[in-house]
């Protein structure tokens, strides 16, 4: 679930550096959820997509965001069993729902409303389904520097899923970690984006829990106007007995429509066979 912000590093400085010069004052930690602040005064929004990178950025105190992918769509057949089973996922408006709390945290709580497993056997040609709500997120971001500025940006987001799912679509279990984004300015309009995950996840075999390691990296640049690009290498590995290295490549596409509104699509493609082969997206995320 993450974004590429990047794209926009390179004006934040001057956008803040306008805004304090016309209101007289720079201080903003006075604000908060029930005193927002004002609307000239808000730093360039910054979303947690399309990438799955997430951003240091916080949401503004006092205001709101809504991520969302329209439209989600997985594909594999390439798969670790390496058999003839082909699996497909559909998921419908997964919900980031953001609120600021302060000037450097936000409470983020992720909902994934709708989702379709479809698995099929191609050699008997069995099908199996599933559908229906998924796992809860309930997410918290603070910002520890650069959230109004300056060359890097970094967060702490720890977070606890709470197994809200139907037990073929989740594992029943309540697992948590700590997300750690970091965002650089890079020379010529380059943006780049690392983070390092930690999870505490419940073992296949249900008895216990073990760590997981998650690892990306994503760069991004401007195309044209409001219109930016970024492309992102993905890592996720698994201490549980025979799981396997899941890497991908991101690729993907965000546009500005305006300062409060953010379009995006893009497609994620597995390099390993434990990585779904094909994942396109379509997304949306707007602030008030």
């Amino acid at each position: 679930m993450t974004a590429n912000n990047s794209w926009r590093m390179r004006r934040l400085a001057g956008l803040l550096a306008g805004a304090v010069s016309a209101a007289g004052a720079a201080d903003k930690s006075p604000y908060h959820l029930f005193n927002p602040v004002p609307s000239a005064w808000l730093r360039e929004m910054s979303t947690d997509r399309p990438d799955k990178t997430e951003s240091p950025y916080t949401v503004d105190a006092g205001h709101f965001q809504v991520e969302a992918d329209l439209v989600n769509y997985s594909y594999d057949v390439h798969n670790v069993a390496r058999d003839h089973t082909l699996t497909e996922s559909f998921a419908l408006t997964p919900l980031n729902l953001k609120m600021g709390l302060c000037n450097r945290v936000d409470l983020q709580l992720v909902l994934p409303l709708y989702t379709a497993v479809r698995t099929r056997d191609r050699a008997v040609g069995t099908v199996q389904k599933s559908r229906g709500f998924g796992d809860v997120l309930a997410r918290v971001k603070w910002n520890l520097w650069g959230n109004d500025g300056g060359d890097t940006a970094f967060a702490l987001m720890p977070y606890v899923k709470f197994p809200t799912a139907g037990r073929t679509l989740g594992n029943g279990a309540v697992e948590g970690g700590l997300i750690l984004p970091l965002a650089v300015a890079l020379p010529r309009g380059w943006g780049m984006g690392l983070m390092t995950q930690l999870d505490l996840n419940e073992d296949a075999d249900g008895s216990g829990h073990h760590p997981e390691w998650i690892n990306t990296v994503t760069f991004s640049h401007d195309i044209v106007g409001d219109l930016a690009g970024f492309v992102e290498f993905f890592s996720s590995v698994s201490s549980d007995r025979g799981a396997q290295w899941i890497g991908t490549v991101d690729l993907g596409l965000t546009y500005g429509f305006t300062r409060n509104i953010q379009l995006d699509a893009g497609v994620n493609i597995g390099v390993t066979r434990s990585a779904d082969d094909w994942n396109p997206f379509l997304g949306i995320s707007f602030r008030f």
